[in-house]
């Protein structure tokens, strides 16, 4: 058994091919041919938590995972991840455990390259200013994903803590000095949306983290943290002005975030506004933007093949260029 550590991933594997294996990802789902149950949850109320576990299995590929990954928004307080996991990849044809991935790497790499995604297939090609909405355990890989498929002037950060997103936005100034792109901390979300090309949402929230009548025409906007029904980062009034709204499951958004679940229950929008899945728009069986005024929004609450996909990738490169640390 191969375990790897965020370091040994670090190493070998970039965003770039985390977009990748994602787009791969979004395509078994449309297909069919990646099974994966809807994530178990279950909550710690004591600590603002939830528990969950999410198993994949695509049969083409001989290969299946089970994601552990653990929700503790506290845990930001206290200086540790607040979505600790671990992805146990499996060989599909003995049933064995072949490598224990660093889950919480895993989980920002490929939601972040969810964004990704959606802002490469999705977003106007001249894109200049990108804003993010949270700066929580999500939020880096969020940031990278973005300044990797749009050439940006800037990207504007906001969180309710201003000192912690001074110092996020410090670090990764750091962390992405090979972009040209400037990284500001402002200290609303007004002033982050405003005139933004793309926005990120990725924040815990149980109300909307913008204003929805701000959003540009043009805009592309992937909202990330919703992934329960009382969680609500997105201005419903978006919905109502968007000229296209896509998901990466629409099985698992509907079962579970608020961020569609309340506008709907409360008739703000119906399915018959919902485009599709992302998948589809990949596979050339939906339509993507058709011109630079449309609004787009994406909603993703993460899926199992995503996991599933990015570990696989990550060991197949491990093992070609002997990176881990062999278990027997």
């Amino acid at each position: 058994m191969l375990l790897l550590s965020e370091k040994d991933i670090k190493k070998i594997f970039t965003m770039k091919e985390a977009i990748e294996a994602d787009k791969l990802a979004f395509k078994l789902v449309v297909e069919g041919k990646a099974q994966m149950p809807l994530r178990t949850n279950i909550q710690a109320p004591k600590y603002d938590g939830s528990f969950l576990f999410m198993p994949a299995y695509v049969e083409d590929m001989d290969i299946a995972s089970l994601k552990i990954v653990n929700i503790f928004p506290r845990n930001i307080d206290k200086g540790k991840p607040t979505a600790p996991a671990q992805v146990l990849l499996i060989d599909g044809r003995t049933g064995e455990v072949i490598s224990i991935l660093d889950g919480t790497y895993v989980t920002k790499l490929r939601t972040g390259a969810a964004s990704g995604v959606a802002f490469d297939i999705l977003a106007k090609n001249d894109c200049k200013i990108g804003a993010l909405i949270g700066t929580g355990g999500q939020a880096e890989t969020q940031l990278e994903a973005m300044v990797n498929v749009r050439n940006l002037d800037e990207v504007r950060v906001f969180d309710l803590n201003y000192e912690r997103t001074v110092d996020f936005v410090e670090k990764m100034k750091k962390e992405l000095s090979e972009f040209d792109t400037k990284i500001i901390a402002v200290k609303t979300s007004d002033e982050a949306v405003d005139n933004a090309d793309l926005l990120i949402t990725v924040t815990p929230s149980s109300k909307p983290v913008f204003d929805g009548n701000k959003i540009k025409k043009g805009a592309t906007v992937s909202c990330v943290g919703a992934y329960q029904h009382h969680m609500q980062e997105m201005d419903p009034v978006l919905l109502t002005r968007a000229s296209k709204i896509y998901f990466d499951s629409k099985e698992a958004v509907l079962s579970e975030s608020g961020d569609i679940l309340i506008p709907l229950e409360k008739g703000i929008i119906t399915e018959k506004d919902f485009t599709g899945e992302i998948g589809d728009v990949i596979m050339g069986n939906t339509i993507g933007r058709e011109n630079d005024d449309e609004i787009i929004v994406f909603e993703t609450v993460g899926v199992a093949t995503q996991d599933l996909i990015v570990a696989n990738k990550i060991y197949e490169k491990a093992v070609k260029e002997n990176i881990g640390k062999i278990w027997e």
